[in-house]
């Protein structure tokens, strides 16, 4: 299943729009690269709806955030859905602020998403209007072990029927739902999280994987979940006694280079529900 995803992304190379966290821009464009999609990036609200027009898919990312960038995404995303091109909604931090919270809500009330990604805590900000204020990083109590799994499904599908999208909370045990079906998804490592930015370029591949597989949401979102973890894999294996975060981040986009629709389809650990 997710083998075949891939190589429709590789088959097709779509061009993927992000207005994204400056901070992981670079890495954003050269994941998308690595996964065999295409990046543009334009945030000015004079050409992203021109920009997103020809484009396959659109990312939003809340994560560096001014009040030009979020007009510029409420104007992508209604040139996106009115073309029927999936959008991905990256809620980075979006309990930390009003205004991060403000153009969380006129994002959700004004756009259609395919796919909406975030760890625990901006999941539960968006599903049940509370959560942590640490920003990117999630709250110990949202950590995806044994016992806050089931909260996280809850929450994830809760959002995913209110929304219409698919819901993917990302953490030691990633959740993907559509509402009705769940992927529980245990690939990825640690020292993913010594990585800013691994998380954008997850939300970034899942547009990529939804814009090549725009009839299968649920199954796109959920392999480009399962894709980064296994390229997360990959890359420890490679570290060496003198490796740390740098080496790790040049090893993750390698691996997601050469990653091969059988090594996905081998390697991805996960259960449906």
């Amino acid at each position: 299943m997710f083998a075949e995803i891939l190589q429709r992304v590789r088959d097709t190379r779509p061009l993927v729009h992000s207005i994204t966290n400056y901070v992981t821009v670079n890495d954003c464009a050269n994941i998308l690269l690595a996964c065999g999609a295409s990046p543009i990036m334009a945030d000015d609200p004079e050409e992203v709806e021109e920009i997103t027009a020809g484009s396959s898919g659109l990312t939003l990312n809340l994560g560096t955030l001014h009040r030009q960038r979020a007009a510029a995404m409420l104007a992508a995303g209604r040139t996106a859905n009115r073309l029927g091109r999936p959008v991905v909604l990256d809620p980075v931090g979006v309990g930390a602020s009003r205004l991060r919270g403000e153009a969380a809500a006129a994002l959700l009330e004004q756009v259609r998403f395919a796919v909406i990604r975030g760890n625990g805590s901006e999941i539960r900000t968006l599903a049940l209007g509370q959560g942590g204020e640490r920003g990117v990083d999630a709250d110990e109590a949202d950590r995806m072990e044994t016992g806050g799994l089931d909260g996280a499904q809850l929450w994830a599908a809760r959002l995913a029927r209110r929304t219409g999208a698919v819901v993917a909370v990302t953490g030691v045990v990633d959740v993907v739902t559509d509402g009705t079906r769940t992927f529980r998804i245990r690939n990825g490592h640690p020292m993913m999280s010594r990585v800013t930015g691994t998380g954008c370029q997850l939300s970034v591949v899942a547009a990529a994987f939804t814009a090549a597989s725009p009839g299968t949401p649920l199954e796109a979102a959920a392999g480009a979940v399962c894709a980064m973890g296994v390229c997360g894999e990959l890359a420890f294996a490679r570290m060496g006694p003198e490796d740390g975060n740098a080496a790790y981040r040049g090893y993750l986009m390698d691996a997601m280079y050469n990653l091969t629709p059988e090594q996905l389809e081998e390697r991805a650990d996960y259960e449906l529900r």
